[in-house]
């Protein structure tokens, strides 16, 4: 009776394992069984053209994030509107990168092309991200004297060397 019960344990292990290794399309039913998530569509789609892990996390995010900026609308329902608003939002509400915006951009390009297979066209009036001005920090004559007077021996040395 011990040896029934490992056995069926076994099999019934066996079972969970090999389902967990098909794909995804291989474990529903031909018969109008629900497509993948399309969030696991987007995972397949960066898997299948070998993109990195950390480019996944981020166009994942970007897509989630625009879903849920929309009220969790399905992005097949909208457009070069809808990606215009999210991305001026980045750029005015959230203050973003440059880079950040773009990512964003390239995420949701890969998702309309790629996964929906739709092509976006113009998308107009987005406020851009601003990259920061980066001001030089230059010392005055004054802050030269006092920070080479506070040197002494080797150090004083060096800073005296003209450049």
């Amino acid at each position: 009776m011990e040896d029934s019960k490992v056995k069926s344990l076994t099999d019934h292990r066996f079972k969970v394992i090999s389902q967990r290794l098909q794909p995804v399309e291989a474990i529903a039913s031909p018969s109008g069984a629900p497509k993948p998530k399309l969030l696991d569509r987007v995972r397949q789609a960066i898997r299948a053209r070998h993109l990195s892990h950390h480019t996944e996390q981020a166009y994942i995010g970007g897509i989630k994030r625009f879903i849920f900026f929309h009220g969790k609308r399905h992005p097949a329902e909208m457009g070069e509107t809808e990606i215009g608003r999210f991305l001026s939002s980045l750029a005015s509400d959230l203050r973003v990168s440059p880079s950040t915006q773009n990512q964003a951009l390239n995420a949701l390009l890969f998702l309309y092309r790629e996964v929906l297979e739709r092509q976006i066209g113009l998308i107009q009036g987005v406020v851009r991200a601003k990259r920061p001005r980066r001001l030089p920090v230059i010392l005055t004559k004054e802050e030269v004297k006092r920070l080479l007077g506070c040197l002494r021996g080797t150090p004083w040395l060096m800073g005296m060397l003209p450049s």
